[in-house]
């Protein structure tokens, strides 16, 4: 994608989402102009950065650049826009590619990392979902049960881990890593790990519990 690339503010959905995450990116979702990253290429290079993690910037660029999705539930609501930037990091232990600065001042980034997971750097590294497709997916999947369910119960805390999932199955399209989505007979639960781990705070551990909902609003994808 390059400056002179014209953009609509109407955005298109990548290949190989669900419907339901297409749909929330192509209503839900805004593009906006962003500066080419592939002018910086040569100062990156002289800068020790390898070719091959600029060209992985280039391409989530060129995928999630200049999204504005709506608000995450969780982690300060998000990213504002997703975009790549310099990559961070070294040969021995692995480069990170930001993706996108957060809506409000955070201790830790929104950062891809050296497998393509999408999660929070700080002062530690969480991987939270194996990719930005599976953040996405996260986010559409709460916004469609926020709108269908009967009731919606926030967990905060220890009482996470007294959580009863049996019963309950992995969502596999959010790609849960730290963080995940279970599907039980009624209702889904959102489980978010990310800030509790990367923070060393257990009182961060929250679980979102959308309650009532029929096969529509279970999978709706």
């Amino acid at each position: 994608m390059t400056a002179a690339t014209p953009i609509s503010p109407i955005p298109v959905a990548p290949a190989g989402l669900t419907r339901r995450a297409k749909r929330f990116v192509e209503v839900e979702g805004i593009r906006v102009r962003q500066q080419g990253i592939w002018r910086h290429r040569d100062a990156w290079i002289e800068r020790g950065i390898p070719a091959a993690e600029i060209d992985r910037a280039v391409a989530f660029q060129d995928r999630w650049g200049g999204l504005a999705l709506p608000p995450a539930p969780f982690y300060e609501s998000g990213p504002r826009i997703l975009g790549a930037d310099v990559p961070e990091g070294s040969a021995v232990e692995g480069w990170w590619i930001p993706a996108g600065n957060g809506r409000v001042s955070m201790a830790y980034g929104f950062m891809v990392g050296p497998g393509g997971e999408f999660g929070i750097h700080g002062p530690r590294w969480v991987p939270l979902h194996a990719s930005t497709d599976g953040w996405v997916e996260s986010l559409a999947l709460a916004s469609h049960a926020s709108r269908w369910a009967k009731a919606i119960t926030r967990i905060t805390g220890k009482a996470v881990d007294c959580l009863n999932l049996d019963g309950y199955e992995q969502v596999p399209e959010v790609q849960g890593l730290t963080d995940a989505w279970w599907r039980g007979t009624d209702s889904l639960i959102a489980l978010y790990r990310g800030e509790a781990i990367g923070l060393d705070a257990p009182q961060c551990l929250e679980a979102h519990v959308y309650g009532g909902l029929d096969e529509w609003g279970l999978h709706g994808g």
